[in-house]
């Protein structure tokens, strides 16, 4: 038997009670009928449901292995996401516990909104307009400093490996492994530099090959665990060249434990990197307890930069939000206290599961132009979720690399460096003829991978040197001026950024007023209000989707014209200041591989007075629809005409951008007054959020009221949009809150209906973003009312198994009570042990092809058709009834049968229910 579950949300309660009105949230049983797929025939090829009770899920598998990686692998019906399923050991299968009534219309696989199934394959394919467009862009002139190169130390090289860990929520303890790299015979304490590698494989047999990897933790007798910790050497040793202590720790007990994890193990994996941070800040006050490989590096824990690879950037940036903001301690793998200071992040092709990306810590994420894995380069957020949530003194620079994949920045990822097996995660069928003309091998805009690694190991030394030294001579690297590192040639490296000393402001937010143009949403399916629709070729990593379907708060400008000079007006709620700035810096993008688009640019200050600026050129940047290449180029006009003509810098009232090419489109994600240099950061006091997770059984009577669990800590005030979510509707409401430490900024009240009927678990999430003076930890919650009763036995009976030619065979499948939900039992037509069986062509047509696999012809035994069919039980009911319409011909013959019987979710008979025969005669 199989279960179509409801989540017995009463929506309009719950959302009512997140809006501030009166009512509960009533978690009942719920009343009629819902369909799903009746049967694996019904499913697209790939996919099938299986299990019993509470065990029913949801199986996908994939034709090719899918290797272990960041992106999370996500099922989706309908436009709407049904839920993360877990990879089996065989890397192909995928399965979901699922119990829901939802119609299972347009199944799709999706890992970072890339589609995995067959059914999306040819989504990838490029478009024959893009070949001869694909070009890399012009180089960038030479910075003045080239952080690449390498400095005057020596390195020396060891390893650690201490007592292993335990973290909330693992069942496995996490190992305390590292490689250290520090410059040898530097005087005093150095920076120290921490890196976390992503979400991979964890185990590997030698010599087993591709077939040989597992994702098992720990390791199975005969598997070695996959080092994925040393494939930053050549980033350390750049670093320890140059003075920098450094140290790259292990994690592959978090990624063979994370796939359950809400968060996808971003708290553990902060947990770990500052469990790592602790023992530095002990080894230094004592050095003699350090192990052989710390006892020369001197660290100055007072200087950290963390850098992180993929799900390794979320985990650094948790652990720069926990070291200032700490977490609920029944979250928190580290409880002890905060000794060190971090002064900035580097993010690698990261995710951003929560986007609720650190303000007060500088950051520079790297992009992978040609990232198979995390392919909407989500990381994008660490900038933009930045914006007007805190000071903004720090710098969040977001780093291009134009023909850069995932995996080549981590050696141990790479195929002929790793010593496990590893692939190019920029995928290309080897059957097919069709190669990306940006990202396939050899193209023109590709990187190999030492020119890859190259150029990130350059831009991680930028960083380091910006953030940690405080030379402001690299920062033209990173802030979009538009320099380039010459160490990291070939590539081609373009980089944007928000905060440092940008002032004023033009963000396309709620308040602001747009003509001749139109204030777009990033993330919303309603193609007129969508900024990006369907038609576009490939993605953005601006508009890169989170929990919701349709999100409120994110927004651009979006500009389309057909003859030159009409303009678009943007007008923020109240004038701003560009009091200060040297330049007006806007970031704007347009439609990959074009070239040549020219706006005008003017401000109109609070008297009426009106300035224009310049004139700024924007290119697209190389793309397909494989790519998220609709990405923000930085341009800059000075102010200097607006100073001389007497403008009022002071109270800018609006811009305006009007086009001097024939045709075209653009987006505005925001625009800023900017000058050099690089502020000293200090971090706000902000109060922190976290959303628990309740869960409690329903009971057999009466009812119980509970609340979604919601934690405010910290110092101060600050807004925060708390969204509860519908799962059965898809529907959403949204409310921006004040929160503050102590208080209830939320107050979602469940009230769960105990029964003795079988039903399935009821989930209620709620989630949540910071906006303003505020940072939110555990950004998904709320409340799982587990069903606690028995699913009923099932049992086939005949009621009319002996007929003549055209009459209908029929038999009653029983439920031993009524179930609260919908209930899929499957039957499956056997081959009879005696006699002659039914054939195709003795049944109904119709039926047959209902029912069957394939059609009448050539006839054959009614059980090598592979009848099998999933009967519906509505909620309520107890039985249903499988009807046989047979077919009457003019030919005289024997008494013909078939079998039927009650099978599992393998159409295997179910053990201790005997398969019952159906007879058919001829007319008397």
């Amino acid at each position: 038997m199989f279960h179509a579950r409801r989540i017995g949300v009463t929506a309009v309660a719950v959302l009512a009670a997140l809006a501030g009105t009166p009512g509960l949230a009533q978690a009942q049983q719920p009343s009629g009928t819902s369909a799903s797929a009746a049967s694996d025939g019904g499913l697209p090829p790939g996919w099938r449901v299986t299990g019993e009770g509470a065990s029913r899920q949801l199986v996908w598998r994939a034709d090719r292995t899918v290797p272990m990686g960041d992106a999370r692998v996500e099922f989706h019906a309908g436009g709407r996401l049904l839920g993360v399923p877990k990879a089996a050991k065989d890397g192909r299968t995928f399965r979901l516990p699922f119990d829901r009534a939802t119609s299972l219309t347009d199944l799709q696989v999706l890992a970072a909104g890339r589609r995995l199934d067959e059914a999306g394959a040819d989504s990838g394919a490029p478009s024959r307009s893009s070949l001869a467009a694909a070009r890399p862009p012009a180089a960038l002139p030479a910075n003045s400093v080239d952080p690449g190169r390498p400095g005057a130390y020596r390195t020396v090289t060891g390893e650690y490996d201490l007592a292993p860990v335990r973290l909330p929520g693992f069942a496995q303890p996490v190992e305390m492994q590292a490689v250290v790299v520090a410059p040898k015979g530097a005087t005093g304490k150095r920076p120290l530099a921490l890196f976390l590698h992503g979400r991979h494989a964890t185990c590997y047999k030698p010599g087993g090959g591709d077939d040989g990897v597992t994702g098992d933790w720990p390791c199975p007798a005969g598997l070695k665990a996959i080092p994925s910790y040393q494939g930053y050497l050549q980033d350390q040793k750049l670093l320890a060249s140059q003075g920098y202590v450094t140290v790259s720790i292990s994690a592959n007990g978090i990624n063979g434990q994370d796939w359950a994890a809400e968060d996808g193990g971003a708290q553990a994996r902060s947990s770990l990197v500052r469990q790592h941070l602790a023992k530095w800040a002990g080894w230094t006050a004592h050095p003699g307890d350090a192990p052989a490989a710390v006892r020369n590096a001197k660290a100055d824990l007072n200087r950290v930069l963390l850098v992180g690879h993929s799900r390794g950037g979320e985990g650094v940036d948790r652990a720069a939000m926990d070291s200032l903001y700490p977490a609920p301690a029944a979250q928190d793998g580290y409880r002890g206290p905060v000794r060190w200071k971090i002064r900035g992040t580097v993010l690698i092709g990261p995710t951003v599961f929560g986007q609720n990306p650190v303000a007060d810590v500088p950051s520079a994420t790297i992009l992978p132009g040609c990232d198979g894995d995390v392919s909407d380069l989500q990381g994008e957020v660490y900038a933009d979720g930045t914006r007007g949530v805190s000071k903004g003194a720090a710098l969040h620079s977001a780093v291009y690399v134009v023909g850069a994949n995932h995996n080549f920045f981590n050696t141990e990822w790479t195929p002929g460096k790793a010593q496990a097996p590893a692939n190019d995660d920029f995928w290309d069928d080897p059957e097919s003829t069709d190669r990306d003309p940006v990202c396939s091998t050899g193209t023109r805009t590709r990187l190999t991978a030492d020119q890859q690694h190259r150029a990130g190991a350059t831009y991680i030394a930028a960083a380091a040197r910006l953030f940690v030294a405080g030379d402001d001579r690299v920062r033209p690297l990173l802030d979009g001026t538009g320099r380039r590192a010459p160490s990291a040639d070939p590539a081609r490296v373009l980089t944007h950024a928000v905060g440092a000393r940008r002032t004023g402001g033009f963000l396309p937010d709620a308040g602001v007023k747009v003509s001749g143009g139109r204030l777009c949403a990033a993330v919303d399916p309603a193609p007129a209000r969508a900024c990006l629709g369907a038609a576009a070729h490939g993605s953005s990593p601006h508009f890169a989707t989170w929990a919701l379907e349709k999100e409120a708060g994110r927004s651009a400008v979006a500009l389309k014209w057909s003859a030159p000079g009409r303009a678009t007006k943007v007008t923020p709620a109240k004038p701003l200041s560009l009091s200060g700035a040297r330049n007006l810096t806007l970031r704007v993008f347009v439609p990959p591989n074009t070239t040549g688009t020219k706006l005008d640019v003017s401000l109109t200050d609070s008297a009426g007075h009106r300035a224009t600026l310049g004139r700024v050129k924007v290119d697209g940047l190389p793309g397909t629809e494989r790519t998220a290449s609709y990405w923000a180029r930085e341009v800059r006009v000075p102010l200097t005409a607006a100073t001389r003509a007497g403008f009022d810098l002071k109270h800018v009232k609006s811009l305006e951008l009007t086009p001097r090419s024939r045709s075209g489109r653009a987006w505005l994600m925001d625009a800023w007054g900017w000058a050099p240099g690089t502020p000293a950061v200090t971090a706000a006091r902000l109060p922190r959020v976290d959303i628990g997770r309740l869960s409690v059984d329903e009971g057999d009577s009466g009812t119980r009221t509970y609340r979604i669990p919601v934690e405010v800590s910290g110092h101060g005030t600050g807004k925060v949009r708390f969204t509860v979510l519908d799962p059965d509707t898809g529907r959403t409401v949204d409310k921006l809150v004040t929160v503050r430490p102590g208080s209830t900024p939320v107050d979602v009240p469940v009230v769960v209906k105990g029964d003795t009927r079988f039903g399935y678990d009821k989930q209620y999430d709620l989630v949540a973003k910071a906006v303003r003076g505020a940072v939110v930890g555990s950004y998904l919650g709320g409340v799982i009312a587990r069903n606690d009763d028995p699913a009923p036995t099932a049992s086939l009976t005949p009621i009319a198994d002996r007929v003549t030619e055209g009459g209908s065979l029929s038999w009653r499948i029983s439920l031993s009570e009524a179930a609260g939900v919908d209930i899929w039992t499957p039957v499956r037509v056997l081959p009879v042990t005696e006699g002659t069986e039914l054939s195709t062509k003795d049944v109904d047509p119709q039926w047959l092809a209902d029912h069957a696999d394939g059609p009448a012809d050539p006839e054959r035994p009614l059980s090598q058709a592979d009848v099998w069919a999933w009967m519906n039980i509505p909620a309520g009911a107890t039985t249903v009834d499988f009807t046989v319409p047979t077919v009457k011909d003019q030919v005289a013959e024997p008494a013909e049968s078939m079998r039927l019987a009650l099978t599992d979710e393998n159409g295997e008979p179910v053990p201790g229910q005997q398969a019952l025969t159906g007879t058919v005669v001829d007319t008397p």
